[in-house]
């Protein structure tokens, strides 16, 4: 495996997923081409799915041959984990119009080694809820009910297993992409042998 700490080595992506408190760094070399560091600045900028103000931002250092994009561990040991969109800006430096040439998504992973992570996606703590909802049910089968004239409903079990099975899934493709990401066959992998 090669030193990801040195930037010979950085990959030339952006990465998928990233732990809270990792380093990470990624170059563009294509970009330099049509927009020449001497002339141009890159920003990479990632805002939460579920929104909210939270935004990072990276400005690039520019090699003459490649923008690289870092992040310290100091710096994303703040950032909050969740599923982020992100955009790739370029920024001509005369007359500082902006463009935007790239987007994608990243998954920013709690850190292990931070007391009460809860490293389950968001799938998964669904379906964590509506299990314990499915078996608290059982003593409690009344759907709806009014005490002094207002009136409460809960979902009905079909509901609830609907929207389980749901979420099982969901949290299923979650730990595929996990399983692929990380090299590992998965029932969707084709196999095939040329004689």
């Amino acid at each position: 495996m090669a030193n990801l700490f040195d930037a010979s080595n950085a990959p030339t992506v952006e990465p998928k997923r990233l732990v809270v408190g990792d380093f990470v760094q990624w170059k563009r070399e294509a970009l330099v081409e049509s927009y020449p560091v001497a002339t141009h600045s890159a920003e990479w900028v990632a805002r939460l799915k579920a929104g909210g103000t939270e935004e990072i931002k990276v400005s690039a250092s520019e090699a003459s041959t490649y923008y690289l994009f870092s992040i310290a561990s100091t710096a994303s040991a703040l950032f909050t984990p969740g599923d982020y969109h992100w955009q790739l800006e370029i920024t001509e430096t005369s007359s500082g119009n902006r463009i935007v040439v790239d987007r994608g998504d990243i998954t920013i992973i709690a850190d292990l080694d931070v007391n009460g992570s809860d490293i389950r996606t968001h799938a998964q703590i669904m379906v964590d809820k509506l299990q314990s909802l499915l078996e608290g049910r059982a003593d409690q089968d009344i759907t709806s009910y009014s005490i002094q004239g207002r009136s409460i409903s809960k979902m009905a079990i079909t509901e609830l297993l609907q929207w389980r099975d749901y979420y099982k899934k969901e949290a299923a493709a979650d730990q595929r992409a996990i399983d692929i990401a990380n090299g590992k066959q998965v029932a969707s992998t084709i196999k095939a042998r040329f004689l």
